[in-house]
């Protein structure tokens, strides 16, 4: 979106805007199964140094072997376009046919797997930190979907800590992110108007913190000791399935059937949030495609499609049901609403997910929106959760908000001090 003459004028006076973060484009049912990753093996939302690589694969189920194209946009912290040119953030250029793909090989869905790696032969590097936005489009120009991501410069450490909440009325349901920002070949003149901080879990942009400025200084450091306004919902271990081999019954699911796909039914779900925490391992909320007799996972594993089953006697009023997990992206529309059905007086869905292990949980969404990670399973301070702090800046008269470093931790090591 183009900025107006008032917002360009804004943009003059504070350092950086309030946050107002773009919606990604959401694919449409044919598009599946869209693995985004850097460096890490699972696929989330990539945090990578310049230099190195992210990858895109997603699949067709039109099976047209349709054209698609890409391009490559930047943005500063709150999801504005920054003021650089394609040339000055880009080696090389965009809006390039994905080359690579190829069709799927003896399953019952037929699709087309495409693959994106970038940098490559024609977009030849990134060569500034910040946000950006991949955009794909198919041969007609329209805009198929959107994913983000984020290139860090390695100038700043950032010592991360999770901590129990010191409220008391939360203090079993909420876990603290508190850190420090250590700079000594950068000066961070006037921080609290230069620096922005994104706090994730779990690598969800929704549930981000994007508010919080430096309490303290000290030395070379920046010192970051909220409680209330650094805390996330502990939430619960997500719940699990694993098809790898979509003709038996393994881990979740309780009967197999075939038709146009295969159809696996996995055993009825019941709230956890008024039962006791139990610790069972998960991926926090990813999903890792495999089928056990594929040789090349991405053309042979199949299609199934999974029947959930939530039983949930809470009154909802105008809410919803819904599932919730990275499988597409943490985005909640018609494809992961649970539906009332009166004959086994449960909560309802189906919906096509390719072989391999998924994390999921179930979520009430309010009517303006919101979502309630917790009203289904519970919050915990137990719960074991990722954590990632991202670290941006912008000198005075600077251009665009570059991201200098980030910070991981992970609950498991969550203390009292």
């Amino acid at each position: 979106m183009l900025k107006t003459l008032s917002t360009t004028f804004l943009l003059l006076l504070t350092v950086f805007p309030t946050f107002a973060q773009i919606v990604e484009k959401v694919e449409p049912s044919y598009i599946s199964t869209i693995q985004f990753r850097g460096a890490t093996d699972l696929s989330q939302l990539p945090i990578i140094r310049l230099g190195e690589q992210v990858n895109l694969s997603f699949d067709a189920l039109n099976g047209d072997e349709e054209d698609y194209y890409y391009t490559l946009s930047h943005y500063n912290f709150d999801w504005s376009p920054s003021d650089l040119s394609k040339s000055e953030y880009l080696d090389g250029f965009d809006d390039v046919r994905i080359q690579t793909y190829q069709n799927s090989l003896n399953t019952l869905q037929i699709f087309s797997h495409y693959e994106l790696t970038i940098p490559n032969r024609d977009t030849r590097a990134i060569q500034k930190s910040g946000n950006y936005l991949l955009s794909i489009f198919n041969g007609d120009g329209d805009l198929v979907f959107t994913r983000k991501f984020m290139v860090i410069e390695n100038i700043a450490t950032v010592a991360v800590e999770i901590k129990r909440a010191r409220d008391l009325k939360v203090i079993n349901e909420k876990q603290v992110v508190q850190f420090t920002i250590n700079s000594p070949n950068l000066l961070l003149i006037n921080p609290k108007q230069t620096v922005k901080t994104l706090v994730l879990q779990n690598s969800n942009l929704n549930t981000a913190i994007t508010n919080l400025v430096p309490q303290y200084t000290m030395g070379n450091e920046l010192i970051y000791r909220y409680d209330k306004e650094a805390s996330f919902g502990g939430g619960n271990e997500f719940l699990a399935f694993d098809n790898k081999d979509e003709r038996s019954a393994t881990n979740g699911v309780r009967s197999i059937e075939v038709t146009d796909v295969y159809e696996n039914y996995l055993y009825t779900n019941i709230p956890r949030y008024d039962r006791p925490y139990t610790y069972n391992p998960d991926i926090n909320g990813n999903f890792v495609v495999r089928n056990v007799d594929a040789q090349n996972q991405d053309i042979e594993a199949e299609y199934v499609r999974m029947h959930f089953n939530l039983q949930y006697y809470d009154d909802l009023g105008d809410k919803e049901l819904h599932l919730y997990g990275n499988f597409n992206n943490w985005t909640i529309d018609g494809s992961t609403y649970m539906k009332y059905d009166p004959t086994s007086d449960t909560y309802r869905n189906e919906r096509l997910f390719k072989q391999g292990y998924y994390n999921y949980k179930y979520v009430v969404v309010n009517r303006d929106g919101s979502i309630d990670e917790g009203a289904v399973s519970g919050d915990f301070w137990q719960t074991e959760n990722d954590y990632t702090v991202i670290v941006y800046f912008r000198d005075l008269g600077a251009r665009y908000d570059r991201i200098i470093g980030a910070g991981y931790a992970n609950s498991t090591n969550i203390n009292n001090n």
